[in-house]
C-alpha cells in the first residue's frame, strides 16, 4: 500500500485534497448514463486529488507518483460518460481544472492551458478578436478543453469542421510523460493521433493550441415534422445546401422533443418529431425559405423570442444532453452511439427505425465525415436488460450500422474493436510502469484479448474492489 502520508508531503506547495467524500466527487463522471456502467463502476474512487496550477507542478506530481508506483488518472470537469476520468486502480485524480489561462490569440488559432472551460475560452477569443472554436461539445459550459481533446471526438460545429481526429482540428499539444524524470514532448500533425481521445493513458497535456474560426450570434431554430423520416430527411437535405451557415443539425424523434425539452414545451407539438438546429445570422432568411419549400413546421426561433433567460441554447438539447434530458425525466433511459455510413445513411436509419419502432427512439447529428456528409446517432434506448441492449447492438452491426458502445470504459471497446497501434508504441515509450489511467486501454493489460469472442473485458485493478 502507497505511503499517502508521505507523497502528500513530497507534494507540499501543490493542493492536495484527501477527504473521502471530496476525493469520491472527483473520481466520478457521467459514467451512469449507463446502467452497465453504473453497476460496474460505482464503487471506483481515488486516494488522493492532486490540483496543480502549472507545468511544473505537473512534472513534479508525476515524479513523486512515479517513484512511489502510485497510479495517476487526469481529469478535466468529469463530463465524459464512461468512466474516462475515473480511476480504475484508486491513487492520484490529478484534477488540471485550475490551470486555465489562455496564454496567446492569433488569428486562426489559441493556445492555452488544458483546464479552462469551453465556454468561458470562446467568451475570451469572442471578446478578443470576434473568433471561436470550430466546435464543442454540448457541454461547454462545464467540460474543459483539455478533457474535449482526450475524451471527445466531435460536436457543435461538427457539420461544418468535422471531427477531432480530423487533421488540422487540432493544432499542438504539450504533453508530459510519466517516467523517473518526466519529459515534455511537444506534438503536431499526424503525432497528435497519438495522444487525442487516449483518456490520457500516455502523457499529460499540459497545453494546448486549437484552429479558431469567425464567432457568429448563432440563432436557435426548431423545425417540427409529423413523421420522423421527414425530419431525417430534411436534416439531410438542407446539410447539403453548401451556401448555408449551420453550426448544428440534430433530428430527434417524438416524444423526446415534448416530453423532456421542458423549457421549449411551449413552442412544441405533442407527437412531433424536430430538427434542431443552429444558424448564423446571414443565412437565417435562406434556412427560413428553405424550411418551408420543405414542409417543415417553423416551432421555435430564438432572435423572436422575448426573453432567452432559462430557456437552454440549442445546443444543450443536442449530442448526449438530449441523454441527460431524458433521464431527468425517466432514469430507466440510456442511449446507443451509433454510425451510419453514407452514401445511404438515411435509408440505414429508417431500417432501423422499422425494426425498432419506441424502443429506441431516434437521436442523430449530422456532421461531415471525410469530407462527405453522414449522420451519426446517439438514440435512447427503453433500458429492460444487458442482454437485450446487447441484442440490439448486434442487431445495428448486422445491418450495417457499427455502434460505438458507450457501456464500455475502455478505449478499444467503446469505439475501434481493435488496438490502436499508435497510442499502445506511444504509452510503452511514455509510460512504462503503465501508471497513467490504467485499465482504459486493453492493450496494454491484456495484448492477447480477442475482440471477437463477444466477451467484455474486466480489468483486473477492479476486482481488487470486489473484496473491499
Amino acid at each position: 500500500m502507497p505511503d499517502y502520508a508521505k507523497i502528500k508531503q513530497e507534494l507540499d506547495g501543490i493542493a492536495v485534497e484527501d477527504h473521502p467524500a471530496l476525493v469520491k466527487q472527483k473520481s466520478r463522471d457521467f459514467y451512469w448514463y449507463s446502467p452497465i456502467l453504473k453497476e460496474e463502476l460505482d464503487h471506483v474512487t481515488g486516494d488522493l486529488i492532486v490540483s496543480p496550477t502549472s507545468e511544473a507542478e505537473v512534472i513534479r506530481t508525476l515524479k513523486v507518483a512515479y517513484a512511489h508506483g502510485v497510479p495517476v488518472t487526469p481529469r478535466g470537469a468529469g463530463t465524459g460518460n464512461y468512466g474516462q476520468a475515473m480511476p480504475l486502480s484508486g491513487g492520484i485524480v490529478l484534477n488540471l481544472i485550475n490551470m486555465n489561462t489562455i496564454k496567446e490569440i492569433h488569428p486562426g488559432r489559441v493556445i492555452c492551458e488544458p483546464g479552462i472551460v469551453i465556454a468561458d475560452l470562446d467568451k475570451q477569443t469572442k471578446a478578443h478578436s470576434g473568433q471561436e472554436l470550430r466546435f464543442h461539445p454540448s457541454t461547454a459550459q462545464t467540460a474543459t478543453i483539455g478533457g474535449f481533446v482526450a475524451g471527445g471526438s466531435g460536436g457543435v460545429g461538427s457539420i461544418t469542421w468535422g471531427g477531432l481526429r480530423d487533421l488540422g482540428n487540432i493544432l499542438r499539444l504539450r504533453v508530459v510523460t510519466m517516467e523517473a524524470e518526466p519529459r515534455v514532448l511537444e506534438l503536431s500533425a499526424w503525432d497528435l493521433q497519438k495522444v487525442s481521445h487516449a483518456y490520457g493513458t500516455n502523457g499529460i497535456i499540459t497545453e494546448v493550441e486549437m484552429p479558431l474560426a469567425p464567432a457568429y450570434d448563432w440563432v436557435d431554430v426548431i423545425v417540427g415534422y409529423d413523421d420522423y423520416m421527414d425530419a431525417v430527411r430534411f436534416a439531410d437535405a438542407l446539410s447539403h445546401r453548401n451556401g448555408i451557415l449551420l453550426k448544428e443539425v440534430a433530428p430527434i424523434a417524438a416524444p423526446i422533443p415534448y416530453d423532456y425539452f421542458t423549457r421549449h414545451k411551449p413552442w412544441l407539438k405533442e407527437g412531433q418529431s424536430v430538427v434542431v438546429l443552429m444558424v448564423a445570422p446571414h443565412s437565417l432568411l435562406s434556412l427560413i425559405a428553405y424550411t418551408e419549400k420543405m414542409k417543415g413546421d417553423l416551432r421555435f426561433r430564438s432572435d423572436t423570442v422575448e426573453s432567452m433567460k432559462g430557456i437552454p441554447h440549442a445546443y444543450e438539447l443536442a449530442w448526449n444532453h438530449t441523454t441527460l434530458r431524458a433521464l431527468k425525466v425517466d432514469p430507466s433511459i440510456t442511449y446507443l452511439q451509433v454510425q451510419y455510413p453514407g452514401p445511404d445513411h438515411v435509408a440505414k436509419v429508417a431500417k432501423m427505425t422499422e425494426i425498432f419502432g419506441d424502443e429506441v427512439i431516434g437521436h442523430l447529428e449530422f456532421m461531415r465525415f471525410d469530407g462527405q456528409i453522414q449522420c451519426s446517432g446517439l438514440p435512447l434506448v427503453r433500458y429492460t436488460s444487458k442482454e437485450r441492449l446487447e441484442e440490439i447492438i448486434r442487431i445495428h452491426e448486422d445491418n450495417g450500422c457499427p455502434i460505438f458502445n458507450p457501456h464500455r470504459y475502455t478505449l478499444e471497446e467503446g469505439g475501434m474493436k481493435q488496438t490502436d497501434e499508435t497510442q499502445l508504441a506511444f504509452k510503452k515509450e511514455t509510460d512504462p510502469k503503465g501508471l497513467l489511467n490504467p485499465g482504459k486501454m486493453i492493450a496494454w493489460d491484456n495484448p492477447d484479448f480477442d475482440f471477437k469472442a463477444g466477451k467484455n473485458y474486466l480489468f483486473p485493478g477492479l476486482q481488487s474492489f470486489e473484496g473491499a
